[in-house]
Parts: C-alpha cells; structure tokens; sequence
C-alpha cells in the first residue's frame, strides 16, 4: 500500500479531473494536500470532503502568471513546507488557424500560460525550497499529444504539453545530484471536464475508439499513477514519463 503519512502535496487544477482525484488519493494514503484552482466553490466542497487538517486551500487563476509567488508562499507557509509538487492544472481549447487572429493569439497565450510556463515558475521555486530541504519531488502532468502531436485546433495544447516534458527531463538531469526527483505522466484521453469541448465536438466514441481497451480512462487511473510517484517507491523513475494512455499512443 502506498505511505505518504507526513508527506505534503501541492497540487494545481485541484477542484476536478485528475487534479481532485489525486488530492483524494494523497489523503487516502496518509498525507496532506494543498489544493490549488480557479474553481473556489469546488475547492470548498472538496476541502469539506477531505477535512481542513488536511486539506489547505489556495483560490487563483495561473492565466496569471504572477499569481505563482502568492500561490507558493501560501503552499509552504501552511504546513512548514512542501514535498511534493504535481503540476496539472490545464486548459484544453480550440484556437482555429482560419479564425480571427486575435482570439488565436488570446488563446494560445493563456494555454502557454496555463499549461507551461506557470507550471515552470511553480518548478523554479519548487527547486529552490527542495534544494533547501534536502530534495523533494515534482510531477508533471503532461499528455500524449506532446509525443504524437494533436489536432490541428490544438496545436497550442501540444506544444505547451511538448515543452513540459522537455521541462521535466532537463531538470531530472540537472537536480538528481540535489535529491530532486522529477517525473512526467502522459494522459491520453481521461474522462474530465477538461475535454469537454473536444467531445462535443467530436463525441466520446472519437475519443474512445483510439484506445484498444474499448474504454476511456478515469482520473483516478491517473491519480493511482501520482501517488506511486510522490511515495519513495519510485526513485530512479526519476526523468521518466509515464505513458497513462491504455496503449492509444505506444512509444
């Protein structure tokens, strides 16, 4: 059975999807979890759900990504600490090529935002305060699509998803000698709110009948993913992207 007891979790995109699960899973298995999302009533509920002992919340949006230093102080002040930060917050939406300039401009900007480069400002201040402790751990929720590519109206979601895995290798490779172990999961399709659009678009079955398991993927298969990694069962995992995609996409 999986032991994070003491263990404490940051986990962005919390109110929902795999961020929720993973929060539920981190608690289940004996640690604690600060959740972080735009969805403030969500987050309550989940927070009610799971005990205030154990569940911290932090309310705001990383369209912003100014809003990483506030998010992070709060993280770490809550407990004396972090020891494990699960990048997942993200945004999958349409930015059409034939469509209007600026709402493509717009949308690939809070993609990039959302899905990278907040999540590599919470990476920067992560190795500082793991340098400081003594090391600690950073996963990143990444996809699929940053391996095999994407649709042509989410070009943007496959480029941000590209870098985040370069983003975890070059720092698995630069901090393993400071213990800070860096890990990746690729999701294919999961069912959450997050692919909403995509199946209205283009119904369930598109999504799954790429997958020879007949069947879509649940954020807790993802979540039980999360938790094998924030424990110390997974040491030289380390730099390592783990394929959660019921073999849609084999590398």
């Amino acid at each position: 059975m999986i032991d994070l007891a003491g263990k404490v979790v940051l986990i962005t995109g919390a109110a929902r999807g795999i961020g929720e699960a993973s929060a539920r899973a981190v608690v289940a298995a004996g640690g604690y979890v600060v959740a972080n999302d735009v969805l403030g009533e969500q987050l309550a509920a989940l927070q009610a759900d799971l005990g205030s002992d154990r569940c911290y919340v932090v309310v705001c949006d990383l369209a912003d990504v100014k809003a990483v230093p506030y998010l992070w102080e709060r993280a770490t002040n809550w407990r004396d600490g972090i020891d494990v930060l699960v990048n997942n917050a993200g945004v999958y939406e349409k930015a059409t090529i034939e469509g209007d300039f600026e709402d493509w401009h717009i949308s690939w900007i809070r993609t990039l935002n959302i899905n990278l480069v907040a999540p590599a400002y919470l990476c920067r201040e992560a190795i500082h305060h793991f340098k400081q402790r003594g090391g600690g751990k950073i996963i990143n929720i990444a996809s699929r699509a940053g391996f095999r590519g994407d649709l042509p109206d989410y070009t943007h979601y496959a480029a941000s998803k590209g870098g985040m895995l370069a983003l975890s290798r070059t720092i698995a490779r630069g901090f393993g000698d400071k213990n800070i172990l860096v890990y990746a999961i690729a999701p294919g399709f999961v069912r959450t709110e997050l692919n909403a659009e995509y199946f209205d678009s283009y119904g369930e079955e598109a999504a799954i009948s790429q997958t020879p398991l007949g069947e879509m993927a649940m954020p807790e298969d993802v979540a039980n993913v999360v938790i094998f990694l924030a424990s110390d069962l997974a040491r030289h995992v380390t730099g390592a992207t783990i394929d959660v995609n019921g073999a849609s996409y084999v590398r």
